[in-house]
């Protein structure tokens, strides 16, 4: 406050009785004040006093020759050329500059750190958030109450039922607008379901065109295409829009596990069980772009690609986790004590989980840096694919099916589950959360049926 007011004999005498602060940077501080007191001095005409300031104050500083000239030559030259008064904001701002210079030149606790407040205030809210084992949504935090979310913030209750499926319902997946559902079944069929915006989801097309059951989709990322991989059949892309087949990709040899697009939308990847077949990329016109195959390449029974688009991340050998960069070629290699089903990315690139056969879900951080994982328990696993995924608020919560006929939720900081969401009658292979509706979670089973879960509120189950 001394500097913003000008008062720069008090100024100096508290940096002179600072204890425990270095000559050096003592007179580092000392020529910052010297230096807008001469300025001011120069700028309303006292020609004198800013001599005098430079000859008996500054000069006798140990801050360098070199320092002490230039100060002097600039100060020749503002009065050569006829320096006029500096207005009043102009002065204000200068003596802020100043001591923002101090600030970065004395330590703690002398002077706070830049934005130190600022920054506490964020921790504050973080910690808020971190303690908080349902949070789930965008509402702003306050630091005058203490910040809780209810059960009532994630999906725990059945709002829908879907039952145009014929037999079991393999796999599920939210479109990235959270606009549509993606469906595929025993059946031999896809569906696309879209989301309205009451929340309620109708059929808008059927896709049938595989021979064999549907075992997977995925979306382009800007959502207007469809990938879905027939059980040891071929890949087909779909328009979302007309519901109309536009390419098959492969042939009746390629036996195809899983497929995954990269952020362009232009390039797709599929991986196949098939060690001969390896890895394809393709363009969207079904045109070879690179492939990763030969008699050494271990047989793929899962992919993903980051939606960043740095890293395709494959399981191999149903053991390992192959993270490659695929700008860079890095490679590095998880290995896990058990067989993987199913692989999952959180939506920042950052993690990626994936269920064991042991009934446990791991969770690694894509950058290779933890050298253990953080472990899920509770869910039943033996002998089926179960799928997982992220969800929630910043992905805040992972959901996996289970061989129980139970849907399993976790906050990511804690290994035992948040909730148990009991409803269908048979296995529950996978679980999808909507990107864009937090609170909206879809389930498939082998009882035929997807189950759509949202906050708890008073019972009205739409069957569709």
């Amino acid at each position: 406050m001394q500097v913003l007011n000008a008062n720069w004999e008090d100024s100096i005498g508290i940096l002179n009785g600072i204890e425990d602060l270095t000559d050096e940077t003592r007179a580092s501080a000392l020529f910052l004040v010297l230096q807008q007191c001469l300025l001011e001095c120069l700028s309303r005409g006292d020609d004198s006093s800013a001599l005098a300031i430079l000859r008996k104050r500054v000069s006798p500083l140990k801050v360098g020759r070199e320092k002490v000239h230039n100060l002097a030559a600039g100060m020749l030259s503002l009065k050569e050329m006829g320096m006029g008064k500096i207005d009043d904001s102009s002065i204000c701002e200068l003596r802020r500059k100043s001591l923002v210079e101090l600030e970065k030149l004395l330590p703690p606790p002398i002077t706070l750190p830049e934005r130190r407040l600022e920054h506490l205030v964020e921790t504050a809210i973080t910690a808020q958030m971190d303690s908080c084992i349902y949070h789930n949504s965008f509402r702003e935090i306050s630091l005058y109450e203490d910040h809780y979310c209810g059960r009532d913030q994630i999906p725990t209750q059945t709002v829908q039922i879907l039952t145009e499926h014929k037999h079991e319902v393999w796999f599920i997946q939210f479109s990235h607008n959270g606009e549509y559902l993606a469906s595929s079944s025993r059946d031999c069929a896809a569906i696309i379901w879209k989301v309205l915006e009451n929340g309620v989801l109708i059929l808008r097309h059927m896709l049938q065109s595989h021979q064999n059951p549907v075992s997977f989709v995925a979306w382009s990322p800007d959502d207007t295409m469809l990938l879905t991989c027939g059980n040891g059949e071929v890949l087909k892309l779909w328009d979302v829009e007309t519901g109309t087949c536009k390419h098959t990709f492969g042939d009746h040899g390629f036996i195809v596990s899983s497929c995954a697009w990269f952020p362009d939308s232009k390039r797709i990847v599929c991986g196949s069980s098939d060690p001969e077949k390896g890895i394809y990329m393709w363009d969207c016109d079904g045109n070879e772009i690179k492939a990763w195959k030969g008699m050494r390449m271990p047989k793929v029974s899962d992919l993903a690609v980051t939606p960043d688009g740095e890293n395709l991340i494959s399981i191999f050998s149903d053991k390992e986790i192959r993270i490659l960069n695929v700008g860079t070629n890095a490679e590095h290699v998880i290995s896990e004590d058990y067989s993987i089903t199913s692989l999952s990315v959180s939506r920042d690139s950052k993690f990626l989980i994936v269920n064991l056969n042991s009934e446990e879900i791991h969770m690694w951080d894509v950058a290779g840096k933890w050298e253990k994982p953080l472990k899920y328990t509770g869910h039943k696993q033996n002998k089926y694919v179960i799928r997982s995924c992220f969800g929630g608020f910043h992905c805040t919560f992972i959901a996996s099916g289970s061989e129980n006929s139970l849907v399993y939720i976790w906050n990511r900081g804690n290994s035992t589950p948040l909730e148990v969401l009991s409803g269908h009658l048979m296995t529950v292979n996978c679980v999808s959360w909507n990107p864009r509706r937090h609170q909206m979670l879809a389930s498939a089973s082998d009882d035929h049926t997807i189950r759509i879960w949202g906050p708890s509120q008073p019972r009205n189950i739409t069957t569709t």
